[in-house]
């Protein structure tokens, strides 16, 4: 095919629906066919794939509405040439992208595609569940529409090596995400503004300017009906039906056609997800059984029954909690205790171990599925060298270097000491930022301390008649949380969206080289930030609430203004579990209704306001152009959702052994309305590679580390189990006990301190009574009472506490840090029947390089002797 005019040959060809023909040659030749028909770009086949001949397939599709004189010349020069239209202007225009062979040949090997050379030989590994196949089977996707692939040795594809590659029919040989990967990879790199040394390239430019109102892949089908053309492979719809529908949650993912139809890089997420998600199940299990332990064991709980006793704890009347509280007996906590001991008891410590080798094993077992999957996927041997850098990053190289593996000198944007300008400015507004949230909870804390001291006299001189039947609700803790975590939810939202936008601008700044760089820079940056911003408020409650409070007469002041808040009477634990209950359940809730309605409600509205009818029939690229497009962070937010789960189920599991059975509830969900989401409501994505889940990879190595360290100090700290263990083995004997065997009797008198009545600063207030005949009131702490030599002094009893604590921290982790290790060590990253495949695909790809190379030379030999001869 060529040209009217010239003989130049056709390499590239872009078609402008309504208008005309654009042939561009990709090495810088422009030729115009003008076209005066109608909808030159749209054979009425709604669903069609290819041109007007039925050949060339649609590769890529770009959109355009306006026709500014500045946009117009950038997306002309863009396209090679300026050009005049013979047509009349119509609003939308689309572009459409056809990649040729010779094209495709070309950049296949640019970027390293491993393509077939020859069908694995190699015999494969019998399923452990093959035996029960009559059961298994229902829950794979139906055979009959997803047929399992076959598997082929591969190798990067070379253009002049095309006879060593199974190619049995070039229309098919390269898959449509490949296609459409490496048209992807020509646009990002095209030029479109030369200005001196200063140049202007790539699509993603245009499309934030507005000079390009779009640029995607086209689905194959509708999600919800087989396309009628012959040609059509209706993966769309196969997806739909076997994974995104509702009615398949049941099912086991077919990762390959994902992989195929997405790309490896969404392939690996829900690989990852559904890893994830079957790994959650064991968890759930134990944690549901160790709160059923703990639900029917919490009525036989000694210490529970004495709080609850009204000859015990109902004559035990506690101290006031804050300046301007009332007296209160120890049994109106009678409820509180008995939930208390639901998360807190002996099952908890055993779970919370049971989780530190869990998520080791999950890790474990994660590396050896990625390794499979990078085998199978071509992601093996997916180096750094292999990825193109950036466009961003390419128009900014302006200085030479010296590449230290290859010894050829390459342009980079910056020097060394730029670099490292560049890397300290972004890590000192990372820190400052964080440093900005922190100063946030401190400010929310100090709000909670000021207003509830006024809170607790106004709503008493306040006569709620208007709210009587909500009046003994209306307390003053009821009403500094409810205003406290309202200014906290509006503060954690503004710095959101203020932080994403200073990550973004500077990872901009940094100008990482290659993508895989540029996402995992901007993970970094904002999973800190996500991490202080999620937990700090988990941290307070279970390391900093109620521990520096000092004792009645005594207490301790924020600022010298400030009462420090105490635990609730129950205690911190049960406030955690409460955070950690609404938390969770409230971000699941709140983000999968955001991920179904806003992409959905944004295309109904886009469908009304262009009055698009069902009557009329609009080609498969506008039917695209329609839905959402996909966000330019990518899978950012999905995996920064799940990471922060794995944070909730893993950090602060000693206090909620239901988390792993919420996040496998929430996961199920997730799974579904992520497919559905991406299947019916986006665009289709650009197709890219990956080898693994990138910096999430180390991020949660670093949870499940610090996961020890927090179970074991909320266990130690926060819950009372250590207590306990130390009255029941220690104290209640002789000779600090008078009972003659380890009993629990007795432990909540020994673990309530006694304080004079007339010890409390004189207070001129009248709503605080002391009850009468009242000399003493007990508080939860260990200190000598009063009359002693060294009263409200920490007792003997405090120190035993604090050193079994101190113990315990040391021998769990050392324990739990000990296991992990040889769990590491034992369990190897990749599987033994993946490495015998790999080296017998490096093998085979050796043999045939050698005799083809051997080949080649003998024709040059026997070439060399015809010469000679003649």
């Amino acid at each position: 095919m060529g040209f009217f005019s010239t003989n130049k040959v056709v390499d590239y060809i872009v078609i402008a629906n309504f208008q005309m023909y654009i042939v561009i040659n990709i090495f810088g030749y422009i030729a115009l066919e003008p076209c005066f028909s109608p909808q030159v770009g749209f054979n009425d086949k709604p669903d069609s794939l290819f041109f007007n001949d039925g050949v060339r397939r649609i590769d890529f599709v770009l959109a355009y509405e306006d026709e500014d004189k500045k946009e117009y010349e950038k997306r002309h020069v863009f396209q090679r040439r300026k050009v005049s239209f013979g047509c009349p202007y119509e609003k939308l225009m689309f572009l459409k992208v056809h990649m040729p062979w010779d094209v495709l040949c070309t950049y296949a090997e640019v970027l390293h595609i491993k393509l077939p050379i020859q069908p694995n030989d190699m015999p494969a590994r019998p399923s452990p569940l093959r035996f029960f196949s009559c059961i298994t089977k229902h829950f794979y996707p139906d055979e009959k529409l997803i047929s399992k692939e076959s598997e082929f040795f591969t190798a990067p594809f070379e253009k002049d090596r095309q006879d060593l590659f199974c190619i049995k029919d070039k229309d098919l040989f390269f898959t449509p995400s490949m296609r459409s990967r490496m048209a992807y990879y020509i646009l990002s790199r095209a030029p479109y503004d030369i200005r001196g040394n200063i140049k202007k390239f790539g699509i993603t430019k245009l499309l934030d300017s507005g000079v390009y109102k779009a640029a995607y892949p086209i689905h194959d089908c509708r999600f919800n009906v087989k396309s009628q053309e012959p040609e059509c492979p209706n993966e769309r719809y196969l997806l739909y039906e076997e994974w995104a529908h509702p009615k398949s949650f049941y099912k086991i993912q077919p990762l390959d056609l994902i992989r195929n139809y997405y790309g490896e890089k969404i392939g690996i997420y829900f690989a990852w997800l559904g890893f994830y998600t079957r790994m959650l199940t064991w968890a759930a299990v134990v944690g549901i059984g160790c709160f059923i332990y703990g639900y029917y064991t919490r009525d036989t709980s000694t210490w529970s029954k004495e709080v609850c006793d009204p000859d015990i704890g109902g004559k035990i009347v506690m101290c006031p909690q804050c300046d301007t509280c009332q007296y209160w007996t120890l049994n109106s906590t009678c409820n509180t205790s008995k939930n208390l001991c639901i998360f807190d008891n002996f099952g908890t410590l055993v779970f919370a171990v049971f989780m530190s080798v869990w998520v080791t094993l999950f890790l474990e077992f994660w590396k050896r599925y990625q390794a499979e999957l990078e085998y199978e996927w071509d992601t093996v041997e997916f180096l750094e060298q292999e990825e193109p850098p950036r466009p961003e990053y390419e128009a900014k190289c302006i200085y030479e270097r010296k590449n230290p593996i290859t010894g050829v000198k390459e342009k980079v944007p910056y020097t060394a000491c730029g670099r490292c300008v560049r890397v300290s400015i972004g890590m000192t507004t990372v820190i400052f930022w964080i440093m900005l949230i922190l100063a946030s909870v401190v400010a929310i804390t100090v709000y909670r301390l000021a207003v509830f001291f006024t809170f607790s006299r106004e709503l008493r001189n306040t006569n709620l008649t208007i709210a009587e039947p909500i009046k003994e609700y209306v307390t003053p803790q009821m009403a500094t949380s409810v205003t406290a975590s309202l200014i906290s939810f509006v503060v954690i939202m503004i710095l959101n969206i203020l932080y994403e936008r200073v990550a973004i601008w500077i990872t901009d700044f940094e100008l990482p080289r290659t993508k895989t760089d540029y996402e995992n820079s901007l993970t970094l940056k904002m999973f800190l930030f996500q991490f202080v911003n999620y937990y700090s408020s988990c941290f307070y409650i279970a390391f900093a609430k109620g521990k520096a409070v000092g004792h009645p007469g005594k207490p301790v002041y924020l600022l010298g203004k400030y009462r420090n808040e105490e635990c609730d009477p129950g205690g911190c634990l049960i406030e955690l579990t409460t955070q950690l209950a609404i938390i969770m359940g409230g971000k699941a809730i709140w983000n999968n209704i955001q991920e179904v309605l806003i992409p959905w409600l944004k295309n109904l509205i886009y469908r009304h306001c262009v009055h698009v009818t069902s009557e009329k029939v609009i080609p498969r690229w506008e039917q695209d152009y329609q839905l959402q497009p996909s966000s330019k962070l990518g899978l950012f937010y999905e995996y920064l959702e799940m990471a922060i789960q794995f944070g909730f189920v893993t950090l602060f599991v000693a206090s909620f052994p239901l988390a792993p059975a919420l996040a496998l509830l929430n996961n199920i969900i997730e799974i579904r309305v992520d497919a559905w989401k991406i299947t019916t409501q986006f665009r289709r994505d650009v197709p890219e590679k990956a080898q693994h889940i990138g910096a999430w990879q180390p991020i949660l190595q670093g949870i499940t580390i610090l996961a020890v360290v927090t179970n074991a100090m909320i266990i130690a700290f926060t819950s009372d189990m250590i207590p306990r263990l130390v009255y029941y083995w220690s104290f209640s004997v002789y000779p600090y006990g008078n009972n003659t065997e380890n009993t629990m009797k007795g432990y909540i008198n020994s673990s309530l301190s006694v304080f004079s009545t007339n010890d409390f600063p004189p207070v001129d207030d009248e709503y605080i009574h002391t009850p009468p005949n009242l000399t003493t009131c007990r508080y939860r702490d260990y200190r000598f009472p009063p009359g002693h030599q060294r009263q409200y002094e920490y007792n003997m009893f405090y120190w035993h506490v604090i050193a079994a604590k101190m113990a315990f921290i040391i021998v769990v982790e050392h324990i739990v840090y000990f296991t992990k290790f040889i769990l590491a060590y034992i369990i190897p990253d990749v599987p033994y029947a993946v490495k015998e495949q790999i080296k017998r695909e490096k093998y085979l790809t050796q043999v045939i390089l050698h005799e083809t190379n051997l080949k080649l030379v003998s024709k040059r030999l026997k070439a060399t002797e015809t010469e000679t001869e003649s």
